[in-house]
C-alpha cells in the first residue's frame, strides 16, 4: 500500500472511532481550530488528502518529525543559556514541535498528538508560575524562557496555534488554568512588563504584537488584541532610549501590530530594514493577519495600507539573487534564502490571499513545501491543476519609507547580472552607513559583495551567537561597503540619530531598454559640505561578450578632502597595467571607522588615464577600469586587522584613493568575460574588451563618457545631471559634434 493510499486509511480509521466532535464546532466565532488552520479548513484538507502531493509529502515530514520527538518524551528544562546554547535550543526546538503536534491533531485526529501538547504545555505552566527572568542579562528586554523577550514572543507566536488546534480537546478547567497561569502572565510579560520591547516600531515588537495578539485570538480576549493592534494603552515612552544596537526605542511614539505595518513598509513593499529582517518579520506580520483575517475580518487586514503586506512579498522575493539568497543589505546573512520556512508561510499566504499569481506556485515547487493549512491547500491544489509559471525576476526600483520618498533600492537585471544598488533610508538600527552603494551578482554568484553583518547567527562559541562588536567597528562602517568614504570618517560620522534623520533621492530608473538599464539617486549630508551623486548602467552591448557595469559617481565638496573608493571582489588577482609593491609586514590602513580592520596588502601610484585591474573567480574572468590620474593611488587591502578572535571573513578590496581634492568624479566599468575550464586546461576570452575609457563633459548639468572597444567602436554615454524627467528634450555639444534626445540618459555608438 502507497504512502497516500495509507494515510487515507489510516484516516477513515480515525473518523471512525466518533472523535471528529473535537475538531468541528458550530460556525461561530466560538470554533476551534479559527487562527491559520480553520474548522472549514480541516474539512477541506481531509477531502483531498491522498491526491495533493506536494501537501501530503509535507505532511508526511512533519509526522515523522513529530513522532521522533514524541518517542524521546518532553523536556523543558529551566532556561539558562544564550542562542545556541541547549536550554535556548530545547526550548526553540518545542516551540515548533507543539505548532506542528496541534496541526497534525487536527488532519490526523490522532489523540496522541494532541495529548502530547497538552502535557508539554502543563509542563510549561507548572515552571512558568515560578520562573524569574532568564539569567542571562545581555539584552535591553530580558524574558523568561529565553534571554531575550524577542525570543519568549517567537515561542507564543508558534505556540498560540497548537493551543488553538486542542483548544477542544481540553476541559475547560484546564484551559482555565493554561491561560491563567501560562498565557495571560506570558502575554503581559512581553508587553507591559516590557514596553521597551513591545512599544516600538522594530521587528522584534512585530514579534510581541502578533505574539499577544494570536493568543488573544484564540482566547477571545479583546484587551489582548486591542493592545495588539494598538499598543499599550496610555504608555509613554523615553523618547532618547535606545536599544542594543543603538537605535532608538521609540522615538516616535507609534506602537502597535498597525503602526508596524505603517511606519516600517514602503507603498511598494520595501520594508526599511533590509531583507533579511523583513523575512525574519514577514512570518509574525502575515501569520498574526492571517489570525485576524480568519477571526475578524471586518478589520479587513490584507487590504491594510492598500494592501502592502502582500506587496511586500513580491518585494522580498525580487530582493533575492539568482539562487533565491537574500541580498545582504544592511545587518544580512549571507545565505538566508527564500528557501527559509518564513517564506514558505510568505509564498503560502500570498498565494492564497493575493491575487493568486501563478508564479509563486513554481516559487513553491521550488521550496518543495506548503504549509498545513488553508493556505498551503490551495497553493498544493494550484500545483494539482497545472497553474504553474515562472516567477519573473526583472529590473525593479523599490521605494523607501512609510509614503515612499525617503531613497529605495533599485535592482538591474541583465541577462545572468544582477547589480543591487541601495539609496535607502538608515534601515532603523539594523542599518549601515553605507549611503549609494552596491554590489554585483552573476548568476548568483557575488562579484562585488556587500559584506553583511558580523555575527555567528546561533553560534554559541561565537559570542553566543548575537552581534559581535565588530558589526559595529566594521560591517557597518562605511569603508566596508562599495561607496565612497571621505576623510576616513564614516557617514554621517557613524551616528544612528544623525543617518535616521537624512536619506538619498531617486534622480531616475530607467528599465524601459532591456539593453540599458540605470539608476541614479543623490544625497546630501553624509559629510558636512559635501554631495555626492551616483549614477550606475547595467549595458548590453554587442562589442562585449556579457552585459557590463557603467559606475559614475560625482562628489562635491566645500573644501578639500580624502576620498576612498573601494572595490570588494572576490577571487585571484591575475593582472594590473600599474605597478604596485607589498609591504615585508601587514600593517592596518588605519585607526578607527574600519580602517583599522583593513591590512594594507600592497600599494601604487596611477600611471595611465586607465588603470586596469583583472582578477579570476568561479572560473570566469573580471575587469575594473578606472579612470585616473597620476596622484590617484591604488591600495590592495584585505580584511582581517585587530581581529584577534578571527570574527571577520579574510575578504579582499582593491581601494582607489584620491587626495586633496574639492570636487572628483569616479568613473569605472567592471566587466565579466570568459571562462576557464580545468578538464581542457583552457582559457576563453580572458583579457578586457575596453581600449580607452574617458569622460569627454562633465559639468553641474551633464556627464558625458565615451567607451573605446577593442573592436575600434566607441560608444557614447550621457547622463543627464540636473533634469531627470521621462519627456525632457536634451540638447548638447560636445567636441563640436550635436546630441540631442528625450529622456534622463543617452547611449549610442558613434
Amino acid at each position: 500500500m502507497n504512502y497516500h493510499k495509507a494515510l487515507l486509511f489510516v484516516l477513515l480509521i480515525a473518523f471512525s472511532c466518533g472523535k471528529q466532535e473535537k475538531v468541528l464546532v458550530s460556525d461561530s466565532n466560538s470554533q476551534h481550530p479559527k487562527l491559520i488552520l480553520t474548522a472549514q479548513g480541516v474539512k477541506d484538507i481531509r477531502a483531498q488528502l491522498g491526491t495533493i502531493p506536494i501537501f501530503d509529502n509535507s505532511l508526511q515530514k512533519v509526522k515523522e518529525e513529530v513522532d521522533a520527538e514524541i518517542a524521546l518524551g518532553i523536556e523543558t528544562p529551566i532556561p539558562k543559556d544564550y542562542s545556541g546554547g541547549y536550554t535556548h535550543s530545547r526550548h526553540k526546538r518545542n516551540w515548533f514541535i507543539l505548532q506542528k503536534a496541534g496541526v497534525l491533531y487536527q488532519i490526523l485526529d490522532d489523540e496522541k498528538y494532541a495529548k502530547y501538547v497538552k502535557d508539554m504545555l502543563m509542563q510549561y505552566e507548572e515552571m512558568y508560575k515560578t520562573l524569574p527572568l532568564h539569567p542571562k542579562t545581555r539584552s535591553y528586554a530580558r524574558g523568561k524562557l529565553f534571554w531575550q523577550c524577542l525570543n519568549d514572543s517567537n515561542w507564543l507566536v508558534y505556540v498560540s496555534q497548537a493551543y488553538d488546534c486542542i483548544y477542544n480537546y481540553l476541559t475547560e478547567e484546564e484551559r482555565n488554568k493554561l491561560e491563567t497561569n501560562l498565557f495571560k502572565p506570558f502575554a503581559d510579560h512581553i508587553s507591559v512588563d516590557s514596553p521597551q520591547f513591545y512599544q516600538r516600531v522594530h521587528n522584534h515588537s512585530t514579534w510581541g504584537n502578533a505574539a499577544v495578539g494570536m493568543i488573544g485570538l484564540v482566547m477571545d480576549d479583546e484587551e489582548l488584541i486591542q493592545r495588539a493592534l494598538y499598543g499599550i494603552k496610555g504608555k509613554e515612552m523615553d523618547k532618547t532610549a535606545k536599544d542594543d544596537d543603538g537605535g532608538f526605542i521609540n522615538k516616535s511614539g507609534k506602537a502597535g501590530f498597525l503602526a508596524n505595518i505603517e511606519e516600517p513598509f514602503s507603498p511598494d513593499g520595501y520594508y526599511n530594514e533590509g531583507p533579511y529582517y523583513q523575512r525574519y518579520a514577514m512570518y509574525p506580520f502575515l501569520i498574526f493577519a492571517e489570525g485576524l483575517h480568519n477571526v475578524k475580518p471586518e478589520l479587513k487586514i490584507f487590504e491594510y495600507k492598500e494592501g502592502v503586506l502582500l506587496k511586500s512579498i513580491n518585494a522580498l522575493l525580487n530582493l533575492s539573487d539568482a539562487d533565491g539568497d537574500f541580498f545582504p543589505l544592511n545587518d544580512g546573512q549571507k545565505g538566508m534564502s527564500y528557501y527559509t520556512g518564513a517564506l514558505v508561510t510568505a509564498v503560502d499566504i500570498s498565494y492564497k490571499y493575493g491575487s493568486q499569481d501563478a508564479g509563486l506556485l513554481s516559487i513553491a515547487e521550488k521550496q518543495n513545501s506548503v504549509l498545513l493549512d488553508d493556505s498551503g491547500l490551495a497553493v498544493a491544489l494550484g500545483i494539482r491543476e497545472g497553474k504553474v509559471k515562472s516567477f519573473e525576476k526583472k529590473s525593479i526600483n523599490l521605494s523607501d519609507g512609510p509614503k515612499g520618498k525617503q531613497g529605495g533600492v533599485g535592482i538591474l537585471r541583465n541577462q545572468d547580472m544582477e547589480l543591487v544598488f541601495k539609496y535607502a533610508s538608515q534601515g532603523s538600527s539594523h542599518g549601515h552607513y553605507d549611503k549609494l552603494s552596491y554590489s554585483l551578482y552573476e548568476n548568483g554568484e557575488e562579484v562585488i559583495q556587500d559584506y553583511g553583518l558580523a555575527r555567528f547567527v546561533n553560534i554559541e562559541q561565537k559570542g553566543g551567537g548575537n552581534y559581535l562588536k565588530e558589526n559595529k567597528t566594521w560591517a557597518k562602517q562605511t569603508i566596508a561597503h562599495n561607496t565612497v568614504t571621505q576623510n576616513e570618517t564614516s557617514h554621517y560620522q557613524g551616528k544612528y540619530e544623525i543617518g535616521s534623520q537624512n536619506h538619498p533621492d531617486l534622480h531616475y530608473f530607467s528599465s524601459d531598454d532591456e539593453n540599458v538599464q540605470i539608476v541614479s539617486s543623490k544625497v546630501s549630508n553624509t559629510y558636512s559640505g559635501t554631495e555626492m551623486h551616483r549614477t550606475m548602467a547595467v549595458i548590453k552591448d554587442q562589442d562585449f561578450e556579457k552585459p557590463f557595469v557603467l559606475d559614475i559617481m560625482k562628489v562635491e565638496a566645500e573644501s578639500k578632502n580624502q576620498y576612498d573608493f573601494p572595490f570588494y571582489y572576490f577571487g585571484q588577482v591575475l593582472d594590473a597595467n600599474f605597478e604596485y609593491k607589498t609591504p615585508k609586514f601587514l600593517k592596518p590602513l588605519g585607526k578607527k571607522n574600519g580602517y583599522q580592520h583593513l591590512f594594507l596588502e600592497g600599494e601604487a601610484k596611477a600611471t595611465n588615464e586607465n588603470s586596469k585591474f583583472s582578477w579570476f573567480n568561479n572560473n570566469k574572468f573580471y575587469t575594473l577600469t578606472s579612470i585616473t590620474n597620476n596622484k590617484d593611488e591604488l591600495l590592495f587591502t584585505r580584511i582581517g586587522a585587530n581581529d584577534p578572535q578571527f570574527n571577520l571573513r579574510r575578504d579582499p578590496a582593491l581601494i582607489l584613493r584620491r587626495n586633496n581634492v574639492k570636487n572628483t568624479t569616479f568613473v569605472s566599468v567592471i566587466e565579466s568575460h570568459g571562462s576557464y575550464s580545468a578538464v581542457s586546461e583552457s582559457a576563453l576570452n580572458s583579457k578586457s574588451s575596453i581600449v580607452k575609457l574617458q569622460v569627454i563633459l562633465d559639468s553641474d548639468s551633464y556627464t558625458a563618457i565615451e567607451i573605446t572597444s577593442i573592436k575600434g567602436n566607441t560608444k557614447l554615454f550621457i547622463t543627464s545631471n540636473k533634469n531627470a524627467s521621462k519627456e525632457a528634450k536634451h540638447t548638447l555639444s560636445i567636441k563640436g559634434k550635436n546630441y540631442s534626445w528625450v529622456g534622463a540618459y543617452h547611449y549610442k555608438q558613434i
